[in-house]
């Protein structure tokens, strides 16, 4: 990531930047936000990527059983 101080900060260059790497605004010296890149992705993903909701929603599920594809097809066909 590129750090660049708030007060050095031009907009344009941050989000060139952002698409890239990621940008790192520091405020006196210390870190005050991050600006991320999202081009390509819709407002949909962004906000999932966000989700607390979401991602808790993803680590139950990946503590459930699963099943091979044989398994699956095998429950389909009775």
């Amino acid at each position: 990531m590129k750090t660049i101080a708030v007060r050095d900060a031009n907009l344009r260059e941050c989000l060139k930047y952002a698409q890239n790497e990621g940008v790192i605004l520091t405020s006196r010296g210390k870190p005050a936000a991050v600006l991320l890149g999202v081009e390509g992705l819709d407002v949909e993903q962004i906000e999932l990527g966000h989700s607390d909701a979401f991602w808790t929603l993803i680590r139950e599920r990946r503590g459930q059983r699963t099943m091979s594809r044989a398994e699956l097809e095998q429950r389909l066909a009775e």
